[in-house]
């Protein structure tokens, strides 16, 4: 839809109290007011199709603070918590050191989930580290394939968090706090730029493994209307559960009696100016929509048999041993969701959220590392040298990360074989970026010897969620909601927009 040169301020919302005086009346002058204001802030559909009544729009495009080259993100999460100390961030020190304690004055007043820190001990790693590219990027032996992308990657190794448990560290990387009852980086994102798509959600969820401990929060819209929340995605069968109709319900049928719910939503949206009403015409028609793109969707009868061997879509699933990550047929299940998020940024989708677990590895580190590892290092690549070749990845973020990190002491703790795994680590991780206007081949920050806290260019989750709107044209500090008096944002509490990152 076209827009009629909105200005970035209209991105901001915080006039509820000028919408409910306008409002306030049910006869024609609060309609006619709502009406012209809706449609001043390209909140109005046009009457096409199925949207012929007139009523709000609220995933209409919207114009940016300025001009940013990312229209898509692909957000993989970690759920649980890879070990960077294994996989990206190589610290011979720590081998050196292996078997022996921390001085007690860097742990007297660190918390551990589990770790008795009394006799922990440092723990090194059995991984081979090589440099790749041209930007001599290190990677361990793990990741062979996402290694040979190593110059399109920005590797952050200074990332650092305040919480130390998956929940409100899971909340802390998608919500900006750790905090129940936020929207996350998907629906702030989804609010400020609206939707490209017309027959697909701007919000997607795609789930691998076990499932994140923080579950449907991470994908919340939170104080936002519902209409910006994730739409979680299975990748076969019915991909959205109760989205086909009953047998014996013919499509013309279900079209009137949505036209009916329409109108009658239509009314009360007049009356009240609520936006959740609006959200609500606007779910009943794209799920309406949905009906013939989903299932077009996740059809890969089209794809190529090259592309499919790329991504890894017809791997078999091997015996039980993969612990934490394995469940169900997993492999296949990230490979296919990785394939599926490509094509889901080619249709318009603003935001996909693949989340695989768990990495929680406090045991049979090496083992079930080496299998999560597995699982994701050939999708990934393919995703990323897909999007490339496609000319998609300028256009496209695509993330990697957690909620934190792992310990360089061993777990210790009682029932447990010692020292074969990693407890939560907040101090200092990694995680890795590409596309979106961001540098490629560039290591960012280091952790210290040992790989205990941060030694350069710190990093918060609110720094990433700032730059990461940067990159799509929203400025952190004006992409707004009043809620509760105030004004939130994203970046509630902090953040900084990092210009080393931008290329």
């Amino acid at each position: 839809m076209a827009l009629s040169n909105p200005t970035a301020d209209q991105i901001h919302l915080a006039d509820q109290t000028r919408r409910s005086f306008l409002t306030s009346s049910a006869s024609g002058v609060g309609a006619a007011a709502l009406a012209s204001l809706l449609s001043d802030e390209g909140l109005l559909a046009e009457a096409d199709g199925a949207e012929r009544s007139g009523a709000a729009d609220p995933l209409a495009p919207r114009a940016t603070h300025h001009e940013g080259p990312a229209k898509s993100c692909i957000f993989i999460f970690m759920a649980g918590a890879p070990s960077h100390l294994d996989l990206f961030d190589p610290k011979p020190k720590l081998n050196e050191l292996h078997g022996k304690p921390l001085p007690e004055s860097i742990l007297k007043d660190v918390r551990f989930a589990f770790i008795k820190k009394e006799s922990a001990t440092l723990l090194g790693t059995k991984r081979t580290f090589t440099k790749h590219g041209e930007s001599g990027m290190e990677f361990s032996e793990f990741l062979p394939n996402i290694a040979t992308c190593a110059d399109d990657l920005l590797m952050v190794r200074s990332l650092h968090s305040e919480q130390f448990n998956h929940h409100p560290g899971q909340l802390l990387m998608q919500c900006g706090r750790a905090t129940f009852g936020l929207p996350t980086m998907g629906s702030w994102l989804s609010y400020g730029l609206g939707s490209e798509s017309r027959n697909l959600p701007g919000y997607v969820v795609l789930n691998s493994g076990r499932g994140s401990s923080g579950g449907a929060t991470l994908w919340q819209s939170g104080f936002l209307p519902s209409v910006y929340a994730g739409v979680l995605f299975r990748n076969q069968g019915e991909p959205v559960l109760n989205l086909s109709n009953p047998n014996g319900l013919p499509p013309e049928l279900q079209r009137k009696g949505l036209d009916v719910l329409r109108n009658v939503n239509a009314g009360r949206l007049e009356q009240l100016g609520d936006p959740e009403i609006a959200s609500r015409i606007a779910s009943y028609e794209l799920a309406f929509r949905m009906q013939t793109s989903a299932p077009e969707l996740i059809d890969l009868s089209s794809e190529s048999k090259s592309t499919l061997e790329a991504y890894g879509v017809d791997r078999t699933e091997e015996p039980k041993g993969g612990g934490r990550g394995q469940f169900g047929s997993t492999r296949e299940s990230f490979s296919r969701n990785c394939l599926l998020a490509r094509r889901m940024v080619e249709r318009g989708v603003r935001f996909v959220n693949i989340i695989y677990a768990s990495w929680d590895h406090h045991s049979n580190l090496d083992k079930e590392l080496a299998y999560n590892a597995e699982v994701v290092d050939q999708p990934i690549a393919a995703l990323i040298k897909d999007l490339k070749q496609r000319g998609l990845l300028d256009s496209t973020m695509v993330v990697w990360g957690s909620e934190f990190g792992r310990t360089p002491l061993g777990e210790n703790r009682g029932g447990r074989n010692l020292n074969t795994g990693r407890d939560h680590h907040p101090a200092s991780y990694s995680m890795f970026m590409a596309g979106g206007g961001l540098k490629g081949g560039l290591t960012y920050g280091s952790s210290d010897e040992v790989g205990w806290g941060v030694q350069d260019k710190p990093v918060h989750a609110n720094d990433l969620h700032a730059t990461m709107l940067h990159q799509f044209g929203l400025d952190h500090l004006k992409l707004t909601h009043r809620f509760q008096g105030r004004d939130f944002r994203l970046t509630d509490v902090g953040g900084k927009v990092l210009g080393d990152w931008i290329a």
